[in-house]
């Protein structure tokens, strides 16, 4: 009877060890959530960053990171290192959204989930989480449009190895195809941008000024690294201020460049936002909860390939000079950043 006792005790407290693990491994507390990021040179990835680190740190859970510095290359290497660090979920930004696919099949294949931040990792196993692309294209067109309805436009487009670079302009195209069609805008030049880089975005718009003598009347360039880079080649033909240009990310020196009317819009992203939630998906998934489970998801299949995905997509806000007020009220920036260099009184939200 002793006996029996004892071995009841013994599977008892064998069954609580097992409960407690188990209570443990479906716990956020402890895990690992390695980032894989693209680049680190635009301004926005660091905001990104520390929404990310932020909301892993309010359950309790470790962020490790690698830099790929712009190489499709580095970046499988990368994850591999994440992974071996001991990555329960990984987060990444893809410099390449066909050459990842390996990286992202070793750790589907070792358990660990995948999100795919912002840029589309085109991998049934990979959850997708972005703003609206098209919507911020047309955002971009819309503000372009309103400001230059006719006339010659430059589109400076993303990298060509990023699919939100086509997300955008098939957006841009949508909104501005009827006045093509009836040639109130001609389209006088459109390049990808390498890297999403300003300095070749730079590039790009002084051949497209060459090749058209300076008469270029607008530009719609994709984000604000590369309208940063549109703008530094207009400026160089004293053209800056007079030709309307677009971009997204609301980066601090964009905001300025609007407030000092040299751009004409950023579609505000709140990266906060979406690095909180790209955390706490990322959580979830490593809990074991499923994709079609995770709160808002829906089903995306608008890549090049047509893919089923799991994926949530965030509301983009076009920022003009009207209501830079917006992001100010929102803590993004402050008045005084905004309004550098501004003349008092030019723009609402800095008088």
């Amino acid at each position: 009877m002793k006996m029996l006792k004892l071995a009841l005790a013994g599977a008892v407290f064998s069954m609580a060890v097992a409960g407690s693990a188990y209570a443990q491994d479906n716990s956020s507390k402890g895990k690992i959530v390695g980032v894989s990021w693209s680049n680190f040179q635009e301004e926005r990835w660091k905001t990104d960053e520390a929404a990310i680190k932020k909301a892993l740190e309010a359950q309790g859970a470790k962020y490790i990171s690698a830099d790929a510095q712009s190489s499709a290359s580095k970046q499988l290497t990368d994850v591999e290192s994440l992974i071996s660090q001991g990555a329960n979920a990984l987060i990444i930004l893809a410099q390449d959204s066909d050459a990842i696919g390996p990286a992202v099949e070793e750790a589907v294949n070792n358990g660990i989930p995948v999100v795919g931040y912002d840029r589309l990792i085109e991998n049934p196993n990979a959850f997708y989480i972005t703003f609206d692309n098209k919507e911020v294209g047309r955002m971009q067109a819309r503000a372009v449009e309103k400001v230059q309805p006719t006339g010659n436009y430059a589109f400076i487009k993303g990298s060509a190895a990023d699919p939100n670079a086509d997300f955008l302009f098939s957006g841009q195209m949508e909104v501005l195809e009827p006045a093509i069609k009836a040639g109130k805008i001609k389209n006088v030049g459109e390049a990808y941008t390498d890297g999403w880089l300003p300095a070749n975005a730079q590039r790009n718009m002084e051949q497209i000024l060459t090749a058209n003598n300076n008469k270029v009347d607008a530009v719609v360039a994709s984000n604000d690294g590369t309208a940063g880079g549109a703008i530094a080649a207009l400026q160089a033909q004293g053209m800056a201020g007079s030709v309307p240009v677009s971009g997204q990310d609301a980066d601090h020196a964009a905001l300025n460049r609007i407030a000092r009317g040299t751009q004409t819009v950023s579609v505000w992203k709140d990266s906060r936002e979406l690095g909180k939630r790209a955390a706490e998906i990322a959580l979830e998934l490593a809990d074991g909860k499923k994709m079609s489970e995770i709160e808002g998801a829906q089903t995306f299949d608008g890549g090049p390939k047509h893919v089923k995905m799991e994926s949530v997509f965030l509301k983009p806000v076009a920022i003009t000079k009207d209501n830079l007020q917006k992001v100010i009220d929102a803590g993004w920036i402050t008045k005084d950043e905004v309004c550098q260099g501004v003349k008092p009184g030019s723009v609402p939200a800095c008088s």
